[in-house]
């Protein structure tokens, strides 16, 4: 798939991403780059005495996924000018070791720039899921973008 610009997406429009598995070892890498390593990531035994029952991914960790598996999509690039927002973002399951994620994105809408004419803002609703299709985060993601370069 290739770039679009902001003209070309369309409200309700969907696409999926390709998927990602969720391994021990990309755990134990986003501990040591953001420092988090609270026991429910990092702690077998801990972890085991939760609700869950085993480590969970940091949520945090899950949500970069998600950005990175849609931005290899590149819808978007060089098309974008700025990632805007995330809003109402919901942790809403726990992501596992060994589970596989992928992304459902829909255009949910399209705010076109009053001051700026050669660019707009599209609202995309991002819904991370598991390998059995449950929702385990969702949110929303603002991207600025180009409009279709108007000619002469």
């Amino acid at each position: 798939m290739g770039p679009k610009y902001y003209d070309e997406f369309e409200t309700g429009e969907v696409f999926l991403t390709a998927s990602r598995t969720i391994t021990e070892a990309d755990v134990v890498m986003f501990a040591g780059l953001t420092g988090d390593y609270t026991e429910i990531h990092t702690s077998k035994q801990m972890a085991e005495g939760t609700q869950f029952g085993q480590r969970i991914a940091h949520g945090m960790l899950v949500l970069s996924y998600a950005h990175g598996l849609f931005m290899a999509m590149k819808l978007t690039t060089p098309t974008g000018i700025a990632f805007a927002s995330i809003d109402q973002w919901k942790f809403k399951g726990p992501v596992f070791f060994g589970d596989t994620i992928h992304v459902k994105v829909t255009v949910s809408e399209m705010i076109p720039s009053r001051s700026k004419p050669d660019r707009g803002i599209i609202k995309f609703l991002f819904q991370v899921l598991n390998q059995r299709d449950e929702v385990v985060q969702e949110g929303y993601k603002s991207i600025m973008m180009k409009r279709v370069p108007k000619e002469g």
